[in-house]
């Protein structure tokens, strides 16, 4: 089996493990919606290499957190 799909069922059985003890079916919803999206991309070669390459450039500076705001 490939190490995808290892990964895709290891998700699956854990997702829907906690979506049945939620009685909420959604999370596993979620997760083939962002799954299928990952197939999408993979399926097409130029999205793929879009996607993936490394930026050009500098991306620029990066603004210090505000000190008021609560962290995550």
């Amino acid at each position: 089996m490939s190490k995808v799909l290892d990964q895709f069922l290891a998700e699956l059985v854990a997702v829907a493990q906690g979506a049945a003890a939620l009685e909420n079916l959604a999370p596993l919803a979620i997760l083939l919606t962002q799954w299928r999206h990952t197939a999408e991309i993979h399926a097409d070669p130029a999205l793929l290499e879009i996607l993936t390459r490394e930026p050009e450039g500098d991306l620029g500076p990066v603004p210090l957190p505000d000190p008021e705001e609560p962290s995550r």
